[in-house]
């Protein structure tokens, strides 16, 4: 049985890590280099770093910056944030991540998808996903870190990109990101049922009990998590352990 995973997430901004809510209102959080080293120390399953300003702004993956936090990553490291072809698939894979995450590119160049996991293998693609619910209780998927709406339906998408070879969705709720009052379960579970590759829950935890829920309720494979552990003295370890008493299969 495959383990289920606890990921914390880095997203860096201009010079440093930031964190946000709801994709707005970044305050500072310290080095993407210093929490990488703790992280080692925490037992962490896999790590996720995501330029969110690199699409924005028009640049490719900051390269030498991704080599330095890999020579020093014990864990696996998956690498988001500017991410549009092949080509910068495999400079990141060469500088040292495991795993390439791809979201902007996923609706303005979807081919990407079959053409990275052709060459490099699906178990590299994560397509990245962020869903904003309307007041009416719809979803929509944002592009360009929630800046660009698209017209499109998350599970829909997710179902498109599994078709084109993604080995992983990373899944996250803007309206529940940075809150951590919780993961949008029905979210999770609308995308889980349209897929059979793994589903990241991103954008809400806040306690071991919403990481369960999000997996037990939501149909979820793994969680991902950032404002609880930069926030609060909770930590990758103790969520596992909950997770385990709960029945999760994790690696402890």
């Amino acid at each position: 049985m495959l383990k289920t995973r606890v990921m914390p997430t880095l997203l860096h901004k201009d010079l440093g890590l930031v964190k946000g809510v709801r994709f707005d209102s970044w305050r500072r959080v310290g080095s993407a280099m210093q929490s990488v080293k703790v992280y080692n120390m925490r037992e962490v399953d896999e790590l996720v770093f995501l330029d969110i300003t690199a699409t924005r702004e028009g640049r490719e993956p900051d390269y030498e910056l991704v080599d330095d936090l890999a020579d020093e990553c014990f864990m696996p490291l998956t690498v988001g944030g500017g991410v549009r072809t092949v080509e910068h698939f495999e400079r990141l894979l060469k500088v040292g991540a495991d795993k390439v995450a791809v979201n902007t590119a996923v609706i303005e160049r979807p081919e990407v998808i079959a053409e990275a996991a052709a060459t490099f293998g699906a178990q590299c693609v994560v397509v990245s996903i962020d869903a904003l619910r309307s007041p009416d209780g719809g979803l929509e998927v944002l592009t360009h870190s929630g800046a660009t709406p698209t017209g499109r339906e998350p599970a829909d998408l997710a179902a498109e990109a599994q078709e084109r070879g993604a080995g992983e969705i990373l899944l996250t709720s803007i309206d529940r990101d940075g809150t951590m009052e919780g993961y949008d379960i029905d979210l999770i579970r609308d995308v889980a049922a349209a897929v059979t590759i793994p589903v990241i829950a991103s954008g809400g935890a806040g306690t071991y009990a919403h990481m369960a829920a999000a997996l037990l309720e939501g149909g979820a494979s793994a969680v991902a998590a950032a404002s609880m552990f930069h926030f609060t003295e909770q930590t990758p370890l103790e969520a596992k352990r909950h997770l385990h008493e709960r029945g999760v299969a994790v690696r402890i």
